[in-house]
């Protein structure tokens, strides 16, 4: 059975003027599309199949991304149901020299795992085996929507 710190994927963006709003900062279907990847990523981890987005529930602009800096991506699933995989995606801006990051942007997602006609397929079980994933894991309990 897959592991929660397994399933982790955490990528970064430099972001770009063809990335940005009027405002110089990253826009957010740009945001949002680098979260669906991640988490899409995660959930394929996990399930070891194709995953398709079924849900975004929440997603919280905190603060701006601007032009120049870098988007930390940082997803992991977190629960599972039948053919579902729940996914907790956090966006940072990071400081490539300093490591230090703020949190700019968060959001639960669900996918549905589905074989080559497009059909729901069933996903396995989540382990949580290490102090990490349990921390995760407490984490996403901890913030999820209802």
């Amino acid at each position: 059975m897959p592991d929660l710190v397994d399933t982790r994927i955490q990528n970064r963006w430099m972001v770009q003027p063809n990335h940005a709003n009027t405002l110089g900062a990253a826009h957010g279907g740009n945001v949002l599309k680098w979260m669906d990847e991640a988490g899409a990523m995660s959930a394929v981890r996990f399930s070891g199949e194709t995953c398709v987005t079924a849900h975004m529930d929440e997603v919280n602009f905190k603060q701006p991304v601007p032009v120049g800096e870098t988007a930390f991506i940082d997803a992991y699933v977190y629960g599972a149901g039948r053919s579902s995989v729940n996914v907790r995606a956090q966006v940072y801006r990071e400081d490539l020299r300093s490591g230090r990051r703020e949190l700019t942007t968060n959001c639960y997602m669900v996918f549905v795992a589905i074989d080559e006609a497009n059909s729901p397929v069933p996903v396995p079980d989540l382990t949580v085996s290490t102090e990490q994933g349990e921390q995760l894991y407490e984490a996403a309990l901890e913030d999820a929507p209802e």
